[in-house]
């Protein structure tokens, strides 16, 4: 019987397996060899690599369009890139080389829409859809995009007063999308989402507010679960609200032709991740086929929301442990080299878990371990996966001339949106470094640094001193 770290990952899963792989002792992301980046950079460490956010692109829209041809669907499919998930430059970049439509989420993100076409990174035919609840500011900056001659913005209206500024502030006509508001989980705190038009009041808010006014031209039904794509009883059901009101609206409506089914898909986070998108996609077509054929009504295009899909699994976090612990007879303790709470800041808020491996050390005997962050907040500490309830790592002597490197993988939704990006960090814990990485024309990867380590300088301006 062996201990070694590999044969437990060997053992439990699939693995090699796409996007990670074993070279002379080290691990390997997406082709990556890290411990060459380690080596160039140091840690802490923070990787994104843009190519994965392509391949994600791809892989859903032929999901859809093969689905759709398969099943004889006569709508057509519209791939939207959720800023909200990642603003980056590089990032939006990468999408729109790829011919996506836009999902906005707030005032700022316009300013965005405002940079990409005065760099040409995109024109004024790209379908913007505006979601969220609006405050003025947001509100103006959408007007002046219809204003301007961005002909596919639709602003997806999220309660009764919002096309009342559109009534009075747009020139020419509005195209106009209306969220449903939809049920929460069973186990949530509350019962309907916050967001959206009541289902009861779907169909008098548009003859009240839409049909006779000539400005209005309703072109989409959003529906939007928080909890993203799942297979069960909740989300079947959810979808199937949403296409019984869209078959009820198109009927007096015959601009509508679209449905935006809002949520995302789910990433990896853990090696033993499963899930059917082939079929998860395909049973969402043929719903709404289904669904449409018995209402007697024409399918409608479908829209899909998605950011943590998209760029989710680009990125990875790398770490070195400074220091192991032995805390009592059972916890040990592998402290890294900054902080869980501010790197990760899901880890802690919402207790999410992303693939955890190490970098080096695969032959070292496996042991079980809890890792502390830097900051002074008992919180600061990592220690289940999701497909268990602890952790297990290689042991490592202190003698030995190599550190524990360990990386976080598929960390490239929210994390820094979260953690404010450049801001002021708990216990004045710097960011780490951030290096982007992509192919050139002939294919060979080139990594660049996007931004280097904050410094006490950056931090201290922001705090006046």
């Amino acid at each position: 019987m062996t201990n070694r770290y590999f044969e437990l990952i060997d053992q439990t899963f699939y693995f090699p397996q796409e996007g990670f792989d074993i070279e002379d002792g080290y691990l390997v992301f997406n082709g990556i060899p890290l411990i060459h980046l380690i080596e160039k950079y140091g840690t802490p460490l923070k990787i994104s690599y843009l190519p994965k956010i392509g391949s994600q692109i791809k892989k859903a829209r032929n999901m859809f369009t093969r689905a759709m041809k398969s099943l004889g669907y006569a709508g057509k499919y519209r791939y939207c890139y959720c800023t909200k998930s990642s603003h980056f430059s590089y990032v939006l970049d990468e999408v729109l080389d790829h011919g996506v439509e836009i999902e906005t989420s707030s005032a700022f993100d316009i300013d965005i829409i405002r940079k990409l076409y005065a760099q040409k990174k995109l024109d004024k035919k790209i379908i913007i859809i505006c979601n969220g609840f609006k405050p003025e500011n947001y509100l103006e900056k959408i007007v002046g995009l219809i204003n301007d001659g961005f002909t596919n913005v639709v602003p997806v209206v999220d309660n009764y007063h919002e096309l009342d500024y559109y009534d009075a502030h747009v020139k020419g006509t509005c195209k106009i999308g209306i969220r449903m508001a939809t049920e929460e989980e069973p186990n949530f705190e509350f019962y309907t989402s916050r967001l959206g038009i009541r289902n009861s009041k779907l169909l008098d808010f548009y003859h009240d507010k839409i049909a006779n006014n000539p400005k209005f031209k309703l072109k989409m039904l959003h529906f939007f679960v928080d909890t993203g794509i799942k297979d069960n009883l909740y989300y079947w059901g959810e979808l199937k609200k949403a296409i019984k009101i869209y078959c009820e609206l198109k009927r007096h409506s015959d601009d509508l032709r679209a449905i935006n089914i809002g949520g995302g898909m789910p990433i990896r986070n853990s090696l033993g991740f499963e899930f059917d998108y082939k079929y998860m996609v395909r049973e969402i077509v043929s719903n709404i086929l289904h669904a449409c054929e018995e209402e007697e009504v024409p399918e409608p295009d479908i829209f899909t929301e998605f950011g943590k899909y998209t760029v989710g699994e680009s990125a990875a976090t790398i770490f070195s442990v400074l220091a192991q612990k032995q805390q009592n007879d059972s916890e040990m303790w592998y402290m890294i080299d900054n902080s869980l709470m501010t790197t990760l800041p899901d880890t802690w808020g919402i207790s999410e878990r992303f693939i955890l491996l190490p970098i080096n050390k695969w032959q070292n005997e496996y042991r079980r371990v809890n890792i502390g962050g830097l900051s002074c907040d008992n919180s600061d500490y990592y220690n289940s996966e999701v497909h268990e309830s602890q952790v297990y790592l290689p042991s490592y002597s202190p003698d030995e001339k190599e550190p524990l490197y360990l990386g976080f993988f598929h960390t490239g939704a929210y994390q820094d949106s979260i953690s404010g990006y450049g801001g002021i960090k708990h216990c004045l814990i710097p960011a780490p470094k951030h290096i982007i990485i992509d192919k050139d024309k002939q294919g060979n990867l080139v990594d660049r640094l996007y931004s280097p380590e904050q410094s006490s300088e950056q931090m201290l301006k922001i705090l006046g001193y």
